[in-house]
Formats: structure tokens, sequence, C-alpha cells
């Protein structure tokens, strides 16, 4: 999928780009059928929400689930990321996000370039999110909310929050939000929130300063997201386990644009259950490791 000189004009201004409607229904059921299953399982992968069984997020599902495999080969999905890098890009992160109905807790406002610096040691911001819509994503279920044009301002202060959610978050101050928002037009655009039909996709910068808000509605609100990165970019530390930080930079070789409607061979090399690798780590630096070795 190649995106024209408006949208290439549009991310540079605001950070994002939206595609809604982007995949059709009978697509985007080969992974909500898929869903279910992954969340019952009893793995690390598996992060519930805080004092709840429900599925905040579950990561590495292309590693155990065939559909979830060939989305993330998707050529909708990874070819628009490779062209705004002008470069190939492997998988840095892959994760199925489950703002579940009545349960769904808060992701605070951060950059996801943050934690990926200050945990991975990601040498620069050359890193996106690409987002699908599996449930349709309406005001009421936690929809993103995004501050357009906050990427400009490169990494931000950040403070490491280990306690308000189940999931550790590099997390950005209430005053440095409201000068953001008021930098971006306050009350009138300062904070915008897409939503639509299921199938719908978004594209964003890493360090897009972006939130969402609990889930109080009946209505659940999953979605997938493939953290992209330029492989030229690849992190330099193992401090998060393998299936949170891939440490694989193969980059990606896309299948046809039909691979969500067909069954293209696709390799699953956890879905018999992580190697015990997959959970080590550590905080030395890779230069480092292979120096001392």
């Amino acid at each position: 999928m190649k995106l024209t000189a408006e949208q290439h004009a549009q991310f540079e201004r605001d950070g994002y780009l939206f595609f809604p409607g982007l995949f059709q229904p009978d697509e985007v059921r080969s992974l909500t059928d898929a869903v279910p299953d992954l969340y019952a399982r009893r793995e690390a992968y598996n992060v519930r929400e805080k004092g709840k069984d429900a599925v905040r997020t579950n990561f590495a599902a292309h590693m155990v689930s065939a559909p979830f495999a060939r989305l993330a080969r998707h050529p909708r999905m990874v070819e628009p990321v490779q062209e705004l890098f002008d470069e190939p890009v492997y998988m840095h992160q892959f994760k199925v996000n489950g703002k579940m109905a009545f349960e769904g807790d808060v992701w605070q406002w951060h950059q996801d370039y943050g934690t990926w610096l200050n945990d991975d040691m990601m040498p620069t911001e050359r890193a996106m999110n690409v987002a699908i819509f599996l449930d349709d994503v309406n005001a009421f279920n936690g929809p993103l909310m995004f501050i357009p044009g906050s990427h400009k301002k490169g990494v931000v202060d950040a403070k490491h929050d280990l306690t308000t959610t189940s999931y550790p978050l590099w997390t950005v101050d209430n005053d440095l939000i409201r000068q953001l928002v008021e930098r971006a037009g306050g009350k009138n655009g300062g904070i915008v929130s897409p939503t639509g039909p299921a199938g719908s996709m978004i594209l964003f910068h890493s360090c897009l300063v972006h939130a969402s808000t609990s889930n109080l509605s009946p209505w659940n609100r999953v979605s997938v997201y493939l953290s992209l990165c330029a492989v030229s970019n690849h992190i330099r530390r193992h401090k998060r386990p393998e299936y949170i930080a891939h440490r694989d930079f193969t980059p990606i070789d896309c299948l046809p644009d039909d691979c969500l409607l067909k069954d293209y061979p696709v390799d699953l090399p956890w879905k018999d259950g992580m190697p015990a690798s997959a959970l080590q780590t550590s905080s030395v630096p890779l230069a480092d490791m292979k120096e001392a070795a």
C-alpha cells in the first residue's frame, strides 16, 4: 500500500494517519475468531488487568497463532512504514490489547519511544505503531487519544510508573500534557480520538504522545499493534523478555494482500510453548556483551 503526497505531509504535521475500514469484515473475522484461544492461555505473554482476570495485553501472538502471523506480514500494515523510513523494518513488538467491556483499564499519557529508549536502548525514534481495530471503536469504549504534532517535540521527560496499572510504563506528567495540548489547539483540536468500524487502521509516530481512558461501556475494544522498527535502528539491550521486545532483526517479508483470507504457510515457533530463552533478560548493552565474549 502506497501513501500519497498528501498523506506524507499529514503524517509529518500530525504524527499519525487514520484509515477507516481499511480491512474488510471477513478479514477481521479471521483475527477475532483467534482471540479467545489466545486470551485463555496461562502464559507470561498474557498480561492481565490489575486485580482482574481480563487480559490487558497479549504479546507475541504472531509467534503462536497463524492468523496473527499472517497479519504481521500484511502489506497494508508493513509497506507504509517501510515507505516512511525508506528501509526494511523488523517486528520490535506485537500486541493484542484487550480493552474489555467494563474491565479495560487506562493507558496513561506516554510516548512509545520513551519506553523503547529507556528499556530497550533503541537508538532513535525510527520505529512506529500500526494499529488495527478488531472491534468497532466509539467515544465510550476507551478509544486512543492523540495530541497532534506532539511527535515534533522529540523525546520528552517521563517517569517510570510501576503502580497505576498492571503494566509498567514511562509516563508524561500532567503539566507537560497541558502544555502540549494547548500548543496543539487546546479545546479546538488539541486532543483527537480516531473512532470507526472494526478493520480501521491507525499508523502513528513513536514520539506521538497518546493515552486511552478506561472502558466502562458494555462494548469490547480489542486492537492489534504492530510495533515496526527500521532494521538499522534495532534495540541494543535485552532488559525485557523476548516476548515483549523481540530480538530477531530480520527484515519482514510481506505476504500477498489476501493473506488474511488464504492459508499461506507461516512459521509458529512458540505454538507449543515459549523457549526458556524468551524469558531471559540482561541489562548489559549488546555491544558490551559481544566485547566480553
